[in-house]
């Protein structure tokens, strides 16, 4: 059985808003990440991925999602606790709100990063700049790659 993850390439004026995941997270405390999280139960549903993406990024950086979320990419990983995880991405390029960290348990700091400053960050892991570079690709040609 997967825990369901989503998160989002939340897109403004040509930079990706990303955060520093608080060190008292579980999984990959302290790493730069997009803002994200786990699917809730919720019974039969229509959305959830979508609903998901919107509620986790309210929660921890004030975001209010507007529009639809486009899909970018879906990969599987295993949790640094040996949990198994599907993981959506999605690109979010309609919201209102000026992002800050809501909770220092999930959040410690929030950035505004060029694809180049992602790119070329140190701190940045591979699979971060993979989902940076797939939601640039359905920004500017409109389809997943």
């Amino acid at each position: 059985m997967f825990i369901v993850n989503t998160e989002a390439a939340i897109y403004k004026d040509g930079r990706y808003l990303l955060c520093k995941r608080s060190e008292k997270e579980d999984h990959a405390p302290g790493a730069l990440a997009l803002v994200g999280g786990k699917v809730e139960m919720e019974g039969a549903s229509s959305d959830i991925l979508e609903r998901t993406i919107a509620r986790e990024v309210e929660e921890e950086v004030g975001l209010v999602i507007e529009g639809r979320p486009q899909y970018v990419h879906s990969t599987s990983f295993v949790t640094d606790k040996g949990e198994p995880v599907v993981n959506v991405i999605f690109l979010c390029e309609e919201f209102s709100g000026e992002p800050y960290a809501v909770s220092a348990d999930e959040v410690a700091e929030v950035y505004w990063m060029m694809p180049e400053e992602v790119y070329g960050n140190p701190d940045a892991a591979e699979y971060l700049k993979d989902y940076i570079r797939r939601a640039e690709a359905v920004r500017i040609k409109g389809i997943p790659v």
